[in-house]
């Protein structure tokens, strides 16, 4: 009786040793590579809900892998894996399915495709990688002996990790795909894309302050970089910064890992990795009726008071986050007096006014109207009377900030929304022009028909008509010949 708790207390030992060891042995057999050879492929999983990991760094601090994306969609990514964030993506404008049709496999190349969509992404390595790594740094590399042939860090999509290099050809691009940043020749700034991207218009920029060192035309471009020690640092040639940007964690001694994102609101911010959490660091624009849109088109931002509308609704429509559907971004308004209507607000101007083309030949706000009028292209104007600066607008109209001076005034074409009635008058426009080009033809061969009958003759005709009805004694074969020769 005194031995069955040891032999019950053995049993129970030995079953947690062997789930113990099986616990091992899962994790060893099922834990992330840390370099991809040729040959790899790998499918995404239906068994995982949001991450499925590829490939690790050392510390297992960032991965490469499929991240699941509105449940039937993904994005092949590196990720920071305590918070699940992607740091970069491939091919951030095509989408490919959490399906098993598609693959990602390294042949030298690392190509992701989906067959049913078409989709197709490739690093398109040039030599032949025998290796994909991915580095402490977040950094995914293809190497062949050691030497590297690609990586992410030369194709960022909108973030920065620290010590990334930034240069002159590349872009930051937001999730949204609206807002973009770039460097110029002593600057960078931030530009938003209002007109399906064909329209640029620069609405933040920072210049370098060459406190440190100066740029110098002719010695090549600037180029800009994370730096750990808390700052974006702007270079031309060698180690000292044309400019510095402190973040406010500037020569903190703290143990973090920097990055900085374009966000979706057009907003440049910067963070570190506080253990637990990502904390605010940095914001290129501080006052968010500085940004380029925070209350949506035609919306009215008033600092300190939130958002509301340029035609004096109140509210924002939460569903759609816009005052007035914005939606028909076409430009042409010269098509007809009634695709449009105009809207006039008085204490109105641009939030990056500084960074626009003003028209200084417009001597009133009545002829700064009447040149936006006669623009088949331009949404809108303000205008400034004390300066006498008129600004139009070229891109569909966005938030306007709120001001106490009324001699500032907008003024603001609104795309007619076109009804079923528009369209069916549209149609039946159409519908006339068809009929009255087949009426055209049809009266044309008529009185082609009686020309050529009238220079034939009566006889031909009546020849015509004779052979056309041949009576039932008439020769068959005449007939089928004469029949022929008509045609």
């Amino acid at each position: 009786m005194e031995k069955k708790p040891v032999i019950s207390a053995t049993r129970s030992l030995a079953t947690q040793l062997l789930f113990l060891i099986s616990s091992i042995l899962y994790t060893c057999t099922s834990a992330t590579a840390q370099e991809l050879l040729v040959g790899f492929k790998a499918n995404p999983s239906s068994s995982v809900s949001s991450f499925q990991s590829l490939l690790n760094d050392s510390t297992s601090t960032f991965s490469l892998g499929f991240l699941r994306v509105n449940q039937t969609q993904l994005a092949l990514t590196v990720i920071h894996l305590p918070s699940l964030r992607p740091l970069w993506q491939a091919n951030p404008t095509s989408s490919f399915r959490w399906s098993d049709e598609t693959q990602l496999f390294f042949n030298g190349s690392l190509v992701i495709s989906d067959p049913q969509k078409r989709s197709f992404w490739s690093t398109g390595t040039s030599q032949q990688g025998d290796k994909v790594v991915l580095l402490n740094s977040s950094n995914l590399q293809i190497l062949q002996k050691q030497v590297v042939l690609w990586q992410s860090f030369d194709f960022p999509t909108s973030t920065l990790v620290e010590n990334q290099n930034f240069t002159s050809n590349m872009s930051l691009v937001s999730s949204n795909g609206l807002y973009s940043m770039r460097l110029g020749d002593d600057f960078m700034a931030l530009y938003a894309g209002f007109k399906d991207g064909k329209t640029q218009q620069m609405y933040w920029k920072h210049k370098a302050l060459e406190a440190k060192a100066e740029v110098v035309q002719g010695q090549g471009p600037i180029h800009a970089r994370l730096e750990s020690d808390g700052f974006l640092g702007m270079y031309q040639i060698g180690k000292t910064p044309v400019d510095i940007q402190p973040f406010n964690s500037f020569h903190r001694p703290i143990d973090r890992f920097l990055m900085v994102q374009l966000e979706p609101d057009g907003n440049l911010k910067g963070y570190y990795w506080a253990q637990t959490d990502w904390v605010l660091d940095y914001q290129a624009i501080t006052e968010t009726c500085e940004l380029p849109s925070p209350c949506g088109p035609y919306g009215l931002c008033r600092p300190g008071s939130g958002c509301s509308c340029l035609d004096n609704r109140t509210q924002v429509d939460t569903a759609s986050f816009q005052c007035i559907d914005g939606d028909d971004q076409s430009g042409d308004f010269c098509t007809g007096s009634d695709d449009f209507w105009v809207l006039r607000r008085k204490g109105v101007e641009l939030p990056f006014k500084e960074l626009m083309e003003s028209d200084t030949t417009s001597s009133s706000v009545e002829e700064c109207e009447l040149s936006c009028q006669r623009n088949c292209s331009c949404w809108g104007a303000v205008y400034n009377n004390a300066t006498g600066f008129c600004y139009p607008l070229n891109y569909p109209i966005q938030t306007l900030v709120g001001v106490g001076d009324e001699s500032k005034v907008g003024y603001f074409k609104v795309r007619t929304k076109r009804s079923w009635h528009k369209k069916m008058k549209v149609g039946i426009r159409v519908l006339g022009a068809v009929i009255v080009v087949l009426t055209g033809v049809v009266v044309g061969y008529g009185g082609y028909k009686i020309w050529n009958r009238r220079r034939r003759g009566p006889k031909r005709v009546l020849e015509e008509k004779t052979e056309v009805s041949p009576g039932p004694y008439k020769n068959l074969g005449s007939a089928s010949f004469k029949s022929i020769e008509m045609f």
